[in-house]
């Protein structure tokens, strides 16, 4: 059994800097996540996306921001269990919560908060039969490490944003030895700037378009080599290649903590934003993962209600002690 006083579900930045504010109040922090490493979508997803909305940061990238939460956190250090997920919370008869992941790893604390973002993300996948046994093998649905495709023949599915920026990205920088974007329609959902890049790309032959079409198919013996493109006028051809993208977002969901007893709306859990508490008291949400109204899916709005839960936390955890705000520029960081 991990015991701690605050049991924090999701280490994205938003849960690793509540563990700063914790850590001022002499509270001690156990994070667990589903991923392999901190840092949430941050890490997982957009690693080298620049962020411009963090005070102080004119532009930092996502990476560099969980690098710099965790050299912030260190001092009061924080326990993690990763690549598990959070599945059953139960009350202990001495008010307290016990967290059980899916491999059977058991949390206790007074305190648990839920800061789990936008939730369990599952990438939307084309309707290709053998997709699954290709997957890790040529089929990737997240572009996490650009150089991974350095040399390499792509081919990218998808017209929104995500498929625009990394075919403009992978071909610009001469990362991907070819790339080849396909796309259903002649028409894009991305920024109109991103699309315009795209045409002119193509007209100077460093991006294949191939609009009006879809990947239907995948051939390899194990691994990708090709992939069956199907043209509404053109009708069926394979084009060879090293990796196949499928870019056509991620659907996220609570996962099973929408069966934790909470209250959810549209697949956020509702607090009181007095201290972004949920309805089981001891139990907290902040983040992207929470809803109330005039709620802003920002980091910077995360980080300002990860510190009033931690508030709140204190005075639930120590009911006789009084919580003095003590400013760090005047005492500064004493860690554990």
């Amino acid at each position: 059994m991990i015991q701690t006083d605050i049991i924090i579900i999701g280490a994205g930045p938003v849960g690793l800097f509540t563990v700063f504010e914790a850590g001022l109040l002499k509270l001690r922090c156990h994070l667990i996540d589903s991923l392999p490493q901190p840092g949430g979508q941050c890490s997982e997803i957009y690693p080298k996306k620049p962020i411009y909305d963090i005070p102080g940061f004119p532009s930092v990238l996502a990476g560099d921001l969980i690098d710099n939460l965790m050299e912030q956190a260190a001092p009061f250090k924080p326990g993690f269990t990763l690549g598990e997920a959070a599945m059953t919370i139960d009350k202990t008869d001495d008010d307290k919560f016990i967290v059980t992941t899916v491999k059977g790893t058991k949390h206790e604390a007074p305190i648990v908060m839920i800061a789990g973002g936008l939730g369990v993300f599952e990438p939307r996948k084309p309707p290709i039969d053998n997709i699954d046994s290709y997957e890790d093998k040529g089929v990737e649905y997240i572009i996490k490490d650009p150089e991974f495709y350095r040399g390499k023949r792509v081919v990218i599915a998808g017209g929104g944003d995500s498929a625009l920026d990394w075919s403009i990205f992978l071909a610009e920088k001469n990362i991907a030895k070819e790339v080849v974007l396909v796309h259903r329609s002649s028409s894009f959902r991305g920024h109109l700037d991103s699309v315009q890049k795209v045409i002119d790309m193509a007209g100077d032959g460093r991006i294949t378009l191939v609009t009006e079409a879809e990947v239907t198919g995948i051939t390899g013996d194990g691994k990708v080599d090709g992939v069956v493109i199907t043209h509404q006028k053109d009708g069926e051809f394979v084009r060879e290649t090293d990796h196949f993208i499928p870019l056509f977002g991620l659907k996220p969901s609570l996962g099973p903590i929408a069966d934790w007893g909470l209250e959810i709306d549209k697949n956020a859990i509702k607090v009181d934003t007095l201290d972004y508490s949920t309805n089981i008291p001891g139990i907290y949400a902040i983040g992207d993962v929470n809803t109330y109204e005039n709620k802003l899916k920002l980091i910077l709005c995360g980080f300002h209600e990860g510190t009033l839960a931690v508030q709140s936390a204190f005075a639930r955890i120590y009911p006789d002690k009084k919580n003095i705000l003590k400013y760090t520029t005047v005492n500064g960081v004493n860690g554990f």
